[in-house]
């Protein structure tokens, strides 16, 4: 144990001397989460903005239409003279919406023919999304109180029109309905997790090779079962960091989100993050192993960083493909290292109850996996094809 700390410590330093890839790897696990919340906290304040603030809208033949524009004013538009070319002015982004009233709209309107209007808009122009939706709503609802307007003076019940009235009822929890938004959190925890102990498994590997002192350090009376275990060791403390880290950040940033604004309480508190480290701790194991292996048989630094700039992805591939297919935990899930995880934490934020046999066969099944990869990289130090 003494030679294992040994080379475990010289790993630990040498990565520490690389000032500039250990500062890249912690800006990045530290900052991504507090950009994303703001991203968010951005996006969730303009979408509550947009609802009462006044916007304009452009409007040709207005003068058609008088009562309709009075009722868009009503609904916070405020109505402008619209551009002489409405389609040309849309497709240069001038306006993200022009509404257009013809000429025979009040004739149409007395002779109770559905009167026609044109509204143009650019669905490609996402920044518009906002006022193209509050001026269909308006259209909506003036379409809805005429029809009322017009049966109710025919001595008929506007009620007879909607024979169903539907009651939604939502049983969602606040913490259910912030799993939906921070689903993928656990996709960049585990992106975090690798990208702290990449640089030092590429430079302990390849790095050593490209320098001529892998050869060296193998002609020490240190085993290289010690050697490559020592590497791993201070690959998984480095990816250890990183995940602390990264967990903290999201535990800070989502205090600055204001998730309550739309119903959501995201379950995150230091118990939950300490809950999610544990749960993670196998993958140290897994992702030390896989990134040294792969870097085993490259040759040069920059050979090694490209092949685990892929590498990296396959992990986390199953998280992705779970989130698109909503999939609810099952046993069998269990025996799949990241996508056991990532189950396991989104129910975690929903707040939902822990099934203690999923969580033990995954934390089971992911160590098992990180000690075959282990076991392999071993095997590939004792090769004596290992010096190229």
């Amino acid at each position: 144990m003494g030679i294992l700390f040994q080379v475990f410590r010289k790993e630990v330093v040498d990565n520490f001397r690389d000032r500039r890839s250990l500062l890249t790897a912690v800006a990045m696990v530290a900052m991504f989460p507090l950009l994303m919340a703001s991203l968010i906290g951005f996006q969730i304040d303009r979408s509550f903005d947009t609802e009462t603030e006044l916007i304009s809208l452009p409007v040709i033949g207005a003068e058609h239409a008088p009562s309709l524009m009075r009722y868009l004013e009503s609904r916070h538009i405020d109505i402008v003279a619209g551009p002489a070319d409405a389609e040309a002015a849309v497709e240069t982004g001038e306006f993200d919406v022009v509404l257009r009233v013809p000429g025979n709209f009040g004739e149409q309107l007395a002779e109770m023919i559905p009167a026609k209007v044109e509204l143009y808009l650019d669905q490609a122009n996402t920044a518009g999304d906002a006022d193209v939706g509050r001026v269909h709503d308006a259209l909506f609802g003036y379409n809805q109180t005429l029809a009322s307007i017009r049966v109710s003076a025919r001595g008929v019940n506007p009620n007879l029109l909607r024979p169903l009235n539907i009651d939604t009822i939502d049983v969602s929890t606040p913490s259910g309905r912030a799993a939906i938004l921070l689903g993928m959190m656990s996709y960049f925890l585990l992106f975090s997790l690798l990208m702290g102990g990449m640089y030092l498994a590429i430079d302990a590997t390849a790095g050593e090779r490209e320098r001529g002192s892998l050869e060296p350090l193998l002609s020490l009376p240190v085993t290289r079962t010690h050697l490559i275990l020592g590497k791993i060791a201070a690959c998984v403390v480095f990816m250890a960091f990183s995940l602390l880290l990264s967990l903290l950040s999201w535990f800070v940033a989502l205090r600055f989100m204001p998730l309550t604004q739309i119903g959501m309480t995201p379950n995150f508190n230091l118990p939950v993050v300490l809950a999610a480290f544990l749960l993670l701790c196998p993958m140290f194991l897994v992702g030390a192993s896989l990134m040294t292996l792969i870097a085993s048989f490259t040759k040069t630094y920059k050979e090694a960083q490209t092949w685990l700039s892929f590498a990296i992805l396959a992990p986390t591939m199953p998280i992705l493909i779970v989130s698109f297919l909503n999939l609810r935990p099952r046993l069998e899930f269990m025996f799949v290292p990241s996508l056991s995880q990532h189950l396991i934490l989104v129910d975690m934020i929903s707040n939902e109850p822990i099934n203690g046999l999923h969580a033990a066969i995954s934390v089971a099944s992911t160590f098992t996996l990180g000690v075959l990869l282990a076991w392999a990289c071993v095997r590939v130090y004792h090769r004596e094809t290992l010096l190229g």
